[in-house]
């Protein structure tokens, strides 16, 4: 990042924080969400809950000791605890104060954590929020689609020096994905768009040890710049391939991407088979991961045009521009002179406090 402001601020909408199964009862952890930490805890009873990472009291971390005591959140420095609805409920010896934590709606979807980002502000403070007020963000303007009821079997995550809507943008960038990427990748039909969600159809041609060209139907969904999912029909061999992507602002202009896939291939004389699945899953996560480690330095490097100058068979990509704008009250993006996304080195292991963030690491 150069010193020129991001042509793009943090979008809002639902944006994945990390995996259910990482998140247990009992468990306190730290990650990073549009420049700031939030701590997600689970209760005893499996509520989920995200707030602000510092106690109303004297400012201690929750996210460095904190504890979960059934349904409450118990703080390391002096044992004030905080019920789920953010209030103060006591402490070691009675005491208790008016003050409540900043809190971020968390939904839980095919094993994945979501916070939602709406525009009122960070949880440190700023409009709508801060360390005594209730819940930040603002309530869900709208909700993500229903879970698909499949549990992903290989997780991969990665940062790019990039934003969310540039990542998703290279859904309906048909060129670059054969120019970058050699796929034989083609739209099918214009997409559709319906409020919150842009599917994108396209149809993959692609060879499978075995079978020769296969036509792929790969109807895309995205829900806001914060998921995008797949769900590919296998005819060949019976089986089903779903692969999420969920890209998530940490930082100014940078990017956490996750990729989540599970495949099912059918044995033939076994049927559904565990270890198969497993293992058809991991190597399609293998090709996805590809290709966003190839679209890395584009994005990096790449300058973030308003006013693109667009050929011929590139209307998706002015649809979905349009469609992204709603994901920004009351900003019209312009042109940036000078400005140039760059990847300073590598990613930083994790915040400038010290605490360590959630894993970023394929698994």
């Amino acid at each position: 990042m150069d010193e020129h402001a991001a042509p793009l601020p943090y979008p809002t909408g639902w944006f994945c924080v990390g995996r259910a199964r990482d998140l247990p009862p009992g468990r306190v952890r730290t990650v990073r969400l549009m420049g700031e930490d939030v701590v997600l805890y689970r209760t005893r009873r499996g509520a989920v809950r995200a707030v602000g990472p510092h106690c109303p009291h004297l400012g201690a971390h929750f996210g460095a000791g904190g504890t979960v005591r059934g349904e409450e959140l118990v703080c390391p420095f002096h044992g004030f605890a905080f019920g789920p609805d953010g209030s103060c409920t006591g402490s070691p010896d009675g005491v208790r104060f008016r003050a409540s934590l900043a809190r971020r709606h968390l939904c839980e979807r095919d094993d994945a954590l979501f916070a939602w980002c709406g525009p009122s502000g960070g949880l440190n403070g700023g409009p709508g929020g801060g360390p005594d007020g209730g819940s930040d963000g603002g309530s869900p303007a709208w909700e993500l689609p229903p879970a698909l009821g499949v549990r992903p079997l290989a997780w991969w995550s990665g940062d790019v020096a990039s934003h969310p809507q540039e990542v998703m943008e290279n859904s309906v960038d048909f060129r670059h994905v054969r120019v970058l990427h050699g796929l034989d990748t083609r739209e099918t039909a214009p997409p559709e768009v319906a409020g919150p969600l842009f599917t994108v159809h396209q149809r993959t041609t692609t060879r499978f040890p075995g079978l020769g060209a296969v036509n792929l139907e790969q109807p895309v969904t995205l829900a806001g710049l914060g998921m995008s999912r797949m769900e590919v029909e296998l005819p060949q061999v019976g089986g089903t391939l779903w692969v999420w992507v969920l890209p998530t602002p940490i930082a100014p202009w940078r990017t956490r991407v996750r990729f989540a896939v599970t495949a099912t291939v059918p044995v033939p004389g076994v049927g559904a088979a565990r270890a198969v699945d497993r293992a058809a899953s991991w190597a399609a996560l293998r090709a996805s991961v590809r290709i966003i480690k190839q679209d890395r330095p584009v994005l990096a490097h790449k300058r973030y045009l308003a006013q693109p100058r667009l050929v011929p068979g590139e209307r998706s990509i002015g649809l979905f521009r349009r469609w992204a704008r709603q994901f920004y009250p009351g900003f019209h993006p312009e042109p940036a002179a000078g400005f140039r996304s760059e990847l300073q080195g590598e990613p930083q292991a994790g915040p400038s406090n010290g605490l360590r963030p959630e894993p970023d690491t394929a698994d």
